[in-house]
């Protein structure tokens, strides 16, 4: 399985699970496996969408996919 490149963008620094693991930060270079993965930013819902399912494909290190949460109005 090749290796992808994606970021996971937020307003401030939060731990980005990937299929349910705790697989580092927002707004930094993350590397997954190809496929299908299940991205959240964890228990404190202050952000939305809830979580996002994403193929993650075709990447390059200079060229990440990017996945984009936001704060939630009112939190």
């Amino acid at each position: 399985m090749a290796l992808e490149y994606v970021i996971v963008t937020f307003p401030t620094q939060r731990l980005v699970y990937i299929d349910n693991v705790s697989s580092g930060h927002t707004n930094e270079k993350l590397r997954v496996d190809t496929g299908t993965h299940v991205f959240d930013l964890g228990e404190y819902a202050n952000y939305e969408p809830r979580s996002q399912e994403v193929l993650i494909a075709e990447t390059t290190v200079s060229d990440p996919i990017q996945i984009i949460f936001t704060k939630k109005l009112g939190a």
